[in-house]
């Protein structure tokens, strides 16, 4: 106090209590908080949980055609039940081992599913097993198109982090992006019934990096867009 060396006793009681409650109150509270939101991965693992709706699911492993542009892709079915799973690692990285060896080939993958909107990952936790050879799947031209909406990674805005969008996602999404996690834009308005398509670049690669300035943030590109399955891929051009 300044003054006194001792603070008065109904002072010093008032400070024993503060100084023994507080730490239990702020422990309950990061266990509530802690509590409080729901798993983003869920139990939907590869093997042995619950498949994800309309994707098929054998076991053990989700078996399909894997294709490395414009990121490592796996088709999972045939025909209009196709639905092509991103593949990414463990936390923010690119899926695990030498894919180059397995491009256009039949493989099976086990990991975990995580699904949002129109996009749904699959999260590697060892790189997936050649089966043979096998027929890529088709792509069909939809034209040219100028979208707004906001460039996201793929694994957090496909439910691996609630939100995964925002400007408050950014700095998230972009060291996602850095370390090979597919790229995503989130749509503002509907395009053909899809709001999240896979980002490319007008190469037909991973995104143009000259677009790393304007992750996170609401942005209007025009590109051509391709359907793969139920998939919708967004090849969008730097602006200006």
């Amino acid at each position: 106090m300044g003054w006194a060396a001792r603070p008065p006793a109904h002072l010093r009681a008032f400070l024993r209590r503060l100084a023994l409650g507080l730490p239990l109150m702020l422990l309950g509270l990061g266990l509530i908080l802690g509590l409080a939101p729901q798993d983003p991965a869920g139990p939907r693992f590869a093997t042995g949980g619950a498949p994800l709706p309309s994707l098929p699911m054998p076991e053990p492993g989700v078996t399909g055609v894997l294709t490395l542009r414009p990121y490592p892709l796996l088709h999972v079915g045939e025909g209009g039940g196709m639905r092509t799973l991103l593949l990414a690692g463990d936390g923010k990285q690119r899926p695990p081992g030498d894919l180059s060896v397995l491009d256009g080939q039949r493989v099976t993958a086990e990991g975990f599913l995580l699904s949002r909107g129109d996009i749904a990952m699959l999260v590697l936790g060892a790189p997936p097993r050649a089966l043979g050879g096998a027929t890529p799947p088709a792509r069909e031209a939809l034209g040219r198109w100028r979208i707004t909406g906001e460039i996201c990674d793929g694994k957090c805005a496909a439910d691996g982090m609630r939100p995964g969008i925002g400007i408050a996602h950014r700095a998230c999404a972009a060291l996602c992006l850095d370390g090979g996690i597919p790229a995503v834009f989130v749509s503002q308005a509907p395009l053909l019934g899809h709001a999240y398509l896979l980002l490319a670049g007008p190469d037909g690669g991973p995104m143009d990096a000259a677009l790393r300035p304007l992750i996170g943030r609401r942005v209007t590109l025009e590109g051509r867009v391709e359907r793969l399955g139920r998939l919708l891929i967004f090849h969008a051009e730097p602006p200006g």
